[in-house]
């Protein structure tokens, strides 16, 4: 069984502009991770729980929607691009919080990307004895195309 460090894990964001039903080209994304200590997968699932009669009456859970989303933590840097676009969305709101979100997998397997909104923005945060705190929640606004890779 091969294990990978999370730092493997790639994070990107670029611009969304328009309908957001075409991503750019690969270069115009941003890598976000530069001071960045920890990203939690935070997706959210809603299920129903339901027992039947054609079983033993057990309860069987189904996932009926999902919103698959990202908590970053780390320190502030203004002079990283990926960071500074999303501070600059801080008091925005509606489309003007919406990225595209690419993310490649550890192994490099495997790649998604789909359009993203940005919310729980810190862009500067914290004790006086401490570097500034940065910190986003970016949630994918449907179902990321998914890509495997060679």
């Amino acid at each position: 069984m091969a294990r990978n460090k999370n730092a493997l894990r790639e994070h990107f964001i670029a611009p969304l502009t328009g309908a957001g039903t075409t991503p750019p080209a690969n270069a115009a994304f941003l890598p976000l991770a530069k001071y960045i200590e920890s990203i939690t997968n935070s997706t959210d699932e809603e299920t129903d729980t339901t027992g039947f009669y054609d079983g033993d009456g057990s309860p069987e859970t189904t996932v009926i929607n999902l919103a698959v989303a990202f908590d970053f933590e780390g320190f502030y840097d203004p002079t990283d691009a990926a960071q500074l676009l999303i501070a600059n969305m801080q008091l925005l709101t509606g489309d003007a919080r919406r990225v595209w979100h690419r993310v490649v997998s550890a192994d490099r397997s495997r790649e998604w990307v789909g359009p993203a909104t940005v919310s729980a923005i810190v862009a500067g945060s914290g004790a006086a004895t401490e570097d500034e705190a940065f910190s986003c929640t970016i949630t994918y606004n449907r179902r990321p195309t998914e890509t495997l890779t060679p």
